[in-house]
């Protein structure tokens, strides 16, 4: 085992990488259940970077080291530490080990070891086992001489972060953020962490940025990485939200007034270009702008220049704009609802964050995010997702996104305690409680409409169930989901012979991505006979 994490120090491995083989090793080595790396933050919170046989939920969660003592004894040592199976102190895996959703954490043997970078706490190293004394004294001396390979791997990861920072933020750039620190955004799909990338290249640039995507996906913290990760990250952020803007008042906001201006201006005031002079200007639902102040905004933007409301003396700006929206602005400029010039001031550089059902597990990082949010807001033992959560959670589409996700682990959370269920159990919250509606149709990313069976069919005016003519006997009906395949099988069949057998010409007229549909057909088992009929 030490000879493969000393060879991982000198590979050239993505963040993470190093330490997620790491923590796969050690797991193997010790023959245990799981492992887990945990960074702290400047905040004393710690969260996963890496682990093995842990929930995926697991990866989202963040655990202010305050609220549990098993972490904060770890964290008070600099030697191995063992907790007893009777041991009275909670365990923060409790319900986390992948293997044991269905039941509370059956006593086991933990182990955990503080890792240091230069003399400072760095973060902590956990390891499980289900079987009682797992964990002998050979294994705690074992621990402590891992820990310092372990160590080394911490800087090697992080020195070559703060390496590629530098390079693209030049030497001067202060606060290098170490592996997993305050990056704010969850989550480890392909779709998001080719985003991230996207936005750490281009926010030294200085040039406007129009950040697009569904309401809820969260603009705001990607606006904020922007800055973060800009040379302006040591001035203001200052963010307006356009759609909240009075238009009586929009001018002033924006551009601020003199004593006089107007009834009620009885001094002068600065407006939100001057608060964020050297820093950046993030303004939301941009598209909600009306047209009257669109004209002014673009005068701004071309000249650089700002007066306030009630004099004609001109102020100079240095200002980085970073707009977002959910509406399609390219469409409203053709509507005449957005000034062509401004929509092509605005979007220098666009880039469109992905929903939540194009993020593949990320929605499970982030519902464990949500549920120790809760947990410790509710003062509770421990929450967690039972796998018919996890895989309702998964085909839901999310039309509302990241926002309707922390709407939705919140309420669950709060109905299992009006049902009676007790704060010192580990509570387990399943797809019931969830509330989301089965019959919605199902993510685009995944099926098309129609692909996952509804709890009930209604007739269009009422609540009870659609009157069928003669119908046939109960063992000759098909499952549903058999049948739901046979009808998606006939639309695609349908759609590629109307085509003559053009995928990409069959996907538009089914409303779907054209990877989406190779994809539903490889499951129906028909990709290799495109003109398949039933």
């Amino acid at each position: 085992m030490e000879t493969t994490l000393l060879d991982d120090l000198s590979a050239d491995l993505p963040d993470g990488v190093r330490l997620q083989r790491a923590a796969t090793t050690i797991r193997q080595a010790f023959a245990c259940d799981a492992v887990g790396l945990l960074v702290l933050d400047a905040a004393d919170t710690l969260h996963l970077v890496a682990a093995s046989g842990l929930a995926h939920e697991a990866l989202g969660r963040r655990f202010i080291v305050a609220q549990h003592p098993r972490f904060a004894t770890i964290l008070a040592r600099r030697e191995p530490t063992w907790f007893d199976p009777q041991s009275v102190l909670p365990d923060p895996y409790d319900g986390l080990l992948d293997d044991r959703k269905g039941s509370p954490l059956p006593v086991h043997d933990c182990m955990g070891l503080a890792l240091y970078r230069q003399d400072r706490p760095w973060g902590i190293i956990t390891l499980d086992a289900l079987t009682t004394g797992t964990f002998d004294a050979a294994a705690h001396e074992r621990l402590q001489r891992l820990g310092l390979i372990l160590q080394a791997a911490v800087r090697v990861t992080d020195l070559e972060r703060e390496n590629r920072q530098l390079r693209q933020l030049g030497s001067t750039q202060q606060g290098l953020e170490r592996i997993g620190e305050a990056t704010e955004i969850l989550g480890r799909s392909e779709a998001i962490q080719s985003l991230l990338h996207e936005l750490d290249l281009v926010a030294d640039s200085d040039l406007p940025i129009l950040l697009l995507g569904e309401t809820g996906v969260g603009k705001d913290l990607f606006a904020r990485r922007l800055h973060r990760h800009s040379r302006r990250s040591q001035q203001a952020m200052i963010q307006v939200n356009c759609a909240a803007l009075p238009e009586s008042l929009a001018e002033s906001e924006l551009f601020g007034h003199v004593k006089g201006a107007f009834s009620g201006a009885t001094s002068d005031r600065p407006g939100r270009f001057e608060a964020a002079q050297g820093g950046t200007l993030f303004l939301d639902e941009v598209g909600e702008l009306p047209l009257s102040l669109q004209a002014k905004l673009l005068r701004v933007l071309q000249n650089g220049e700002i007066q306030r409301l009630g004099t004609d003396q001109v102020i100079k700006t240095d200002v980085r704009i970073i707009a977002a929206t959910n509406r399609d602005l390219k469409a409203n400029t053709q509507a005449g609802l957005f000034r062509t010039d401004l929509y092509h001031r605005l979007s220098v550089y666009p880039i469109p964050i992905p929903p939540l059902r194009e993020r593949d597990r990320d929605v499970l990082i982030l519902a464990g995010h949500f549920l120790e949010f809760s947990r410790a807001r509710l003062g509770l033992r421990g929450v967690r997702l039972s796998y018919e959560a996890e895989r309702a959670l998964r085909q839901y589409p999310w039309p509302g996104n990241v926002r309707e996700l922390e709407h939705v682990i919140s309420r669950a959370a709060l109905k299992m305690l009006s049902r009676g269920a007790s704060r010192d159990q580990v509570l387990t919250i399943g797809p019931e409680l969830l509330d989301l509606d089965v019959g919605e149709p199902e993510a685009p990313s995944e099926a098309p409409a129609g692909a996952r069976a509804p709890t009930g069919l209604r007739a269009p005016g009422g609540d009870t169930p659609a009157p069928q003519s003669d119908p046939r006997p109960a063992d000759e009906i098909p499952p549903l989901r058999d049948s739901v395949d046979a009808c998606q099988r006939q639309a695609i069949g349908e759609a590629l012979a109307a085509h003559h057998g053009n995928w990409a010409q069959a996907a538009r007229t089914l409303g779907l991505d054209p990877s989406n549909l190779h994809k539903l057909a490889r499951r129906l088992g028909m990709k290799h006979e495109p003109g398949a009929m039933c």
